[in-house]
C-alpha cells in the first residue's frame, strides 16, 4: 500500500517543485537513477508505465525505495484506466499520474487516498477533475495545450488550482521561469533531465548534480532571482 498520503505527497511536490519521471526495463539501472534523484534532493519519483512487465520492475523499484531512501514518495506515470492504478497500488504506488482523465481512476485512487493527477487540456476537464478529488492536475502535453500562457489563464479565474505541466519542460532558466511566473505548482520532467549522457555512461553523480541544480534554479525564480 502507499506509504505516504495524497497530501504529504502533493507538499512532497510543490516543496521541490520537480517530479522526475523515468522508465527502463532494467531494475537495477532504475534503482541507480532513482538514487541519483534523491540525492540531487528529489523527493517524488514518477516510474514510467512502458513496456511488458514494467510492473514487475516497479515493484522492485517500490521495495528498494521504502527500504533504502527515507522519504522518496514513488508514483506510476502513464497509467490510463482503473485497473492498472489499482495493481500499482498494490505494488506501494504513493501516487498516480495520467495523461488522460479517467474518472473510474479517480474512485480507485480515491479510496486509498493516492495523490492522482490527470491530464487535462481544458479548464472543463480541469473543472471534472477537481470534483473527482484531483489535488494535482496535469497539463499534458504542457507545450503543445498552450504552454505557460495556457497555465496563468487558467489560474485568473480558477487560482485555488495547482498545476504540473509535463511535456515540454526543460531544465534551462528560460524555460522553467515562464512557468513558474505563470502559477505553476511543480513540474515533470523526462528526457530533458535524464539525459543519456549521464545514463549510458553511468554519470550518475552527475545526474545528481543536475537534479540538484534544477531544484535550486526553481527555488531560486520561486523567490523572484
Amino acid at each position: 500500500m502507499a506509504k505516504y498520503s495524497r497530501i504529504e505527497v502533493f507538499l512532497k511536490m510543490k516543496e521541490t517543485g520537480m517530479v522526475p519521471l523515468y522508465y527502463n526495463s532494467d531494475a537495477d539501472k532504475c534503482k541507480k537513477v532513482v538514487k541519483a534523484c534523491y540525492d540531487g534532493g528529489a523527493r517524488t519519483f514518477e516510474f514510467t508505465n512502458r513496456g511488458d512487465f514494467a510492473h514487475e520492475v516497479f515493484a522492485e523499484l517500490s521495495k528498494y525505495a521504502k527500504a533504502e531512501l527515507p522519504g522518496m514518495a514513488m508514483g506510476v506515470g502513464s497509467v490510463i484506466d482503473a485497473g492498472t492504478a489499482s495493481l500499482y497500488i498494490q505494488l506501494g504506488a504513493d501516487f498516480i499520474v495520467s495523461p488522460l482523465l479517467n474518472p473510474e481512476m479517480a474512485k480507485a485512487c480515491n479510496r486509498r487516498k493516492v495523490l492522482w493527477s490527470p491530464g487535462c487540456g481544458s479548464v472543463s476537464e480541469i473543472n471534472l477533475a477537481e470534483e473527482l478529488g484531483s489535488e494535482l492536475i496535469k497539463i499534458f502535453p504542457g507545450s503543445q495545450v498552450g504552454g505557460p500562457a495556457f497555465v496563468k489563464a487558467v489560474k485568473g479565474p480558477c487560482p485555488w488550482t495547482d498545476i504540473m505541466p509535463s511535456g515540454g519542460v526543460t531544465t534551462e532558466y528560460d524555460n522553467l521561469k515562464p512557468w513558474f511566473d505563470a502559477g505553476a505548482t511543480c513540474v515533470g520532467m523526462g528526457s530533458q533531465l535524464m539525459k543519456k549522457e549521464y545514463i549510458e555512461t553511468g554519470d550518475f553523480d552527475g545526474l545528481a548534480n543536475k537534479v540538484k541544480e534544477t531544484i535550486e534554479l526553481i527555488k531560486s525564480i520561486r523567490e523572484g532571482k
